[in-house]
């Protein structure tokens, strides 16, 4: 047990990891004690030990050739870090090749730095405190783990007392200054840890902290199996550093991918390690070689692609497989190349594209090691041919089909079969299975793994999707043609009618009217502009046609200067509008890959589209996707998934629906089991819960404090560790304020938001730290808010709201140029008089407030227009200007006008002078009785009210209204006399 001075770093975390790993058979060395066995601190690789490992792995290599191996490694020869990585995994996998004489000639031989059979022959070495000395200095890693003396694993131990936001970050930063200060550590590196215990991370070389991913199954292991109350570190420690998963890990689960113009290295999720270790033990114990396959659904951007690159190379390297032949198959184009492509930029040998019908089946025909991407539309029977060939017996055939669930089951799948009838089937999904779909797992067999859309969005492999709609219901139009029709048409019979209506006026034709897309552009640009763009990101339009898509692109060209592209397929017989929009194959791959641009790069902001890349199309910079189509089931589910994919600073994705799919929503989600499609879609409103509750906890901090006190607010986050506790608290805020902006129902928080990003920059500023808020998590849109109300308010801090009663508030209103503008003022100045004064004439200003309601719902109703919204404000203005006079006209002061108010509603008089004779006396015995401080003495408030009471019986108030009235008479009374004496 650790002792209670031991709750630190070192005891809570480096020296748990460490004995674990001592329990898990690696040697534990305190890192001076290496010192001895390296020329200089400035030596990484344990030269002795790995000299040791080589000789014991290649017993006949020579001294030369030893030395010849241990200088490639020690001298790598590159142009940058990523460069020296790639190539020293390339040693480790493919072996590093010298010239040998083993007595038939001098030949190529092939030296093993690891021993990948047999786990048991390596020397696993976990090191605490290495210190590398170099010209920027020394760095010393909490703990490295070293495999025949080579350094292949890095991990950085923080805090756990650390904030818990920070605990992962900040190691984050931590190990990329020790990529910037000692690159050449990082040469071997494999991949790198950060934990806290509470919280652990892997990640590769280059990596920021969002693409570090937890380790949260530690398969083939259970969890419970770890021990009681496993820790995350516990589980990623047992999922990934056990001898043999992490030489799994290194030799099968990395990949370099060159992306644009760098290369990204890339380390399996749980998920996918998992996938493919299940594929493969059910492929090696299958006790019948036809139930050796099964579907892996794992949810869509959750790296479906790479997981099967990464059973192809595990399938590549078992020994009782015999260099097998691997076949992938889909239905989309778009996706074969998808597909192709990823192999291709993963390394994997030699994967071969099928043209032809032709060249499908001569690939086939080639025997073991051949990779073979192709469509199922390519296993056509010949004209000549009477049904299929057979193409291979083999049972050494694993076919890998992408998107399983849709087309696999008709006659292509079954000349596939026919074609190869004793491989495997791997069924591969983005979407789950239907609950009545038998087709699939009886094709495939049983599910071999699943990772839902909930578990995605928890591990933050894909972002949550929220849902808004934003259009009436169509069929209100399109019910209303029926007297159009029947005025038009009058001369033909009702069956002829019936006829024209059936081919001309269908819901497509109405969908796609330009007075309704015309609107939709108008909305669609606004919600883009407050909502999307600030952030960065990009729109994708799903139109009902390719007709309709043209009129998309058309009214976005007419009414805003955003660029956009248009990608449909091409017919033979289209019409011009339709011809400029053809698109050659490398046309169309010239503008998705602008359209993936960062915004800065390229301005290219929508893409418009009608059936093609609404599956197998990977966009990370969309966040929209503006849908103006009917989709179902399996269609809708994949569409939507096209905002899922995480990006930096992207914390959700939107569907904004203007065709009404929720009218397929539930039916759409009810075809799947209720457990697979779990958060599958979040309604905005979804999001309210969590945005009051973050709230409530950023504004908790200042609960007792008057708002306006500035002094009193930054002196309750003088104290470092609060102030880390309410930035953490206002991230999240901000965060929660992020995705529900596109609602109008983040109003009422606007004003909170801004306040507390002031107090934060002020804070920051009075306590001298550098860099201001660290508002960069809550979205372009939130933190234009903050900054703006920063700007505005800093150099006056206290400044109050023009009085609206005052000349100076009408010359602040001719100052603004637009209605809409003027509006927004004079109802701000509107709601900030009756929230000051209520109090003091509760009657007037409640009825104010009400109207005020009234008016602004109306507005949003469209049922005023702006002009009309205008002079509606007027007569609240003036009626709270004239309110005073009025006073006067009945001979009453400032102070006694409220009670008369107060008086003539309760007691519904309408004798005038015997209501101010009332008011005249009530307020006589107020002031008669109104010693000093005299709310504060029981006595005199009670002796007060018996008095007023007195008076409203002699005035015939009714006996069940006294009360109450001589209550909020009181009220009044301390409002208006609280000071007199």
């Amino acid at each position: 047990m650790t002792s209670t001075n031991e709750w630190n770093e070192k005891g809570l975390v480096e020296n748990r990891i460490i004995n674990h790993l001592r329990e898990l058979g690696y040697e534990h060395i305190h890192g001076p004690s290496l010192d001895v066995e390296r020329d200089s601190q400035g030596e990484i690789v344990l030269k002795a030990r790995l000299a040791n490992a080589i000789q014991r792995l290649n017993p006949w290599i020579s001294d030369n050739n030893l030395n010849k191996v241990m200088r490639s490694i020690t001298h790598m020869d590159a142009t940058n870090i990523m460069e020296a990585n790639q190539t020293f995994h390339d040693y480790l996998i493919n072996m590093i090749s010298v010239q040998q004489d083993l007595g038939k000639g001098r030949k190529s031989q092939t030296v093993r730095l690891l021993d990948f059979e047999d786990p048991t022959n390596n020397e696993f070495v976990v090191v605490d405190q290495f210190s590398i000395t170099n010209a920027h200095g020394t760095i010393r890693p909490d703990v490295m783990i070293f495999i025949n003396g080579l350094p292949l694993v890095v991990i950085e131990c923080k805090s756990p007392t650390l904030s818990p936001d920070d605990q992962i970050g900040q190691g984050v930063k931590q190990l990329t200054r020790y990529q910037k200060d000692s690159e050449s550590l990082f040469y071997y590196n494999q991949f790198m840890i950060v934990t806290s215990n509470d919280r652990a991370k892997a990640g590769t070389i280059g990596a920021k902290a969002q693409h570090y991913s937890e380790w949260k199954d530690p398969y083939p292991r259970a969890v419970a199996e770890i021990g009681d109350n496993p820790t995350p570190q516990d589980i990623l420690v047992t999922g990934m550093l056990v001898k043999e998963q992490l030489l799994d890990l290194i030799q099968n689960f990395i990949v370099y991918e060159p992306i644009e113009n760098k290369v990204i290295k890339k380390l399996a999720r749980y998920q996918q390690f998992r996938a493919v270790r299940k594929a493969v033990d059910r492929i090696l114990h299958a006790q019948d070689s036809r139930y050796r396959g099964g579907v892996v659904w794992h949810t869509q951007g959750s790296g479906k692609s790479l997981t099967m690159v990464f059973l192809a190379v595990k399938l590549r390297r078992i020994k009782e497989l015999k260099n097998p032949t691997i076949v992938v198959v889909t239905d989309r184009k778009d996706l074969d190349d998808q597909i192709s492509n990823t192999f291709r930029r993963c390394g994997f040998p030699n994967p071969q594209q099928a043209e032809s019908v032709a060249k499908l089946k001569q690939l086939l025909q080639q025997g073991p090691g051949t990779t073979v991407t192709t469509l199922v539309q390519k296993f056509q029977e010949d004209a000549e041919t009477n049904g299929y060939p057979e193409l291979t017996k083999s049972e050494n055939v694993f076919v890998m089909v992408d998107e399983s669930h849709r087309t696999q089951y008709s006659s292509l799948a079954m000349n596939m079969r026919t074609g190869m009838p004793n491989a495997c089937y791997l069924g591969f999904t983005g979407t789950p299975i239907d609950k009545e779909d038998k087709s699939t797992t009886r094709t495939f067999g049983t599910y071999i793994d699943k990772y839902t859309i909930e578990q995605a969005v928890q591990d933050g492999a894909t972002v949550p999707i929220f849902y808004e709609a934003r259009m009436v219901d169509l069929h209100v139009q399109g019910e209303s043609l029926d007297d159009l029709f029947d005025r038009q048409f009058r001369d033909y019979s009702e069956e002829d009618r019936e006829r024209i209506k059936k081919k001309y006026a269908t819901e497509e034709a109405i969908t796609a009217s330009p007075k309704r897309i015309k609107s939709i552009v108008l909305d669609l640009i606004k919600h883009y502009e407050e909502h999307i763009k600030p952030n960065g990101f990009k729109a994708q339009i799903v139109a009902i046609s390719r007709e309709a898509a043209a009129l998309y692109k058309e009214m976005l060209d007419e009414l805003s200067d955003y660029e956009s592209k248009v990608i449909i397929s091409g017919g033979h017989n289209d019409e011009d509008n339709l011809k400029v929009h053809h698109l050659s194959k490398e046309e169309e791959k010239e503008v998705i890959r602008r359209f993936k641009q960062p915004m800065t790069e390229d301005a290219l902001s929508f893409l418009i589209v009608c059936d093609k890349l609404l599956t197998g199309f990977d966009a990370p910079i969309e966040q929209v996707m503006y849908l103006d189509k009917p989709l179902k089931e399996h269609n809708l589910l994949q569409a939507i998934a096209r905002t899922n994919r995480t990006y930096d600073k992207k914390s959700y994705g939107l569907i904004v629906d203007y065709y009404g799919v929720s009218r397929f929503l539930e039916e759409a989600l009810g075809v799947f089991h209720k457990e697979d499609i779990k958060g599958a879609l979040h309604d905005i409103d979804s999001e309210i819960p969590r945005l009051q509750s973050r709230h409530r906890k950023a504004m908790r901090f200042f609960d007792y404090i008057n708002r306006e006190d500035l002094e009193g607010c930054l002196n309750v986050l003088e104290p470092e560790d609060v102030r880390n506790e309410f930035e953490t608290a206002f991230k999240k805020f901000g965060e929660s304020m992020d995705r529900v902006l596109p609602s109008p129902k983040a109003q009422g928080y606007v004003k909170d938001l801004k306040h507390l990003g002031k107090i934060l920059k002020l804070a920051k500023s009075r306590f001298r730290e550098d860099g201001g808020a660290d508002i960069s998590d809550c979205g372009e849109k939130v933190k234009q808010l903050i900054e703006e109300h920063i700007y505005a308010t800093t150099p006056s801090v206290l400044h109050e709201p023009i009085d609206i009663l005052s000349t100076k508030f009408e010359q602040k209103l001719e100052e603004l140029k637009t209605p809409e503008a003027k509006a927004a003022e004079m109802e701000h100045a509107i709601k900030h008089e009756i929230r000051i004064k209520l109090d003091e004439n509760p009657v007037l200003y409640t009825s104010l407030k009400e109207r005020l309601e009234e008016l602004i719902q109306r507005r949003k109703d469209r049922q005023l227009t702006i002009e009309e919204l205008l002079e509606e404000y007027r007569e609240i203005m003036q009626q709270m200007r004239q309110n005073e006079q009025e006073g006067q006209a009945h001979g009453l002061s400032k102070q006694q006008y409220p009670f008369y108010q107060l008086l003539e509603k309760e007691l519904e008089v309408t004798d005038e002078e015997a209501l101010e004779a009332l008011t005249e006396i009530i307020t006589e015995i107020i002031q008669e009785q109104a010693v000093i401080e005299w709310n504060e003495k029981e006595d005199v408030k009670r002796e007060m009210r018996k008095r007023i009471k007195k008076q409203l019986r002699a005035s015939k108030c009714p006996s069940n209204r006294i009360e109450n009235l001589t209550a909020q008479l009181m009220s009044l009374a301390e409002v208006h006399y609280r000071h007199i004496i």
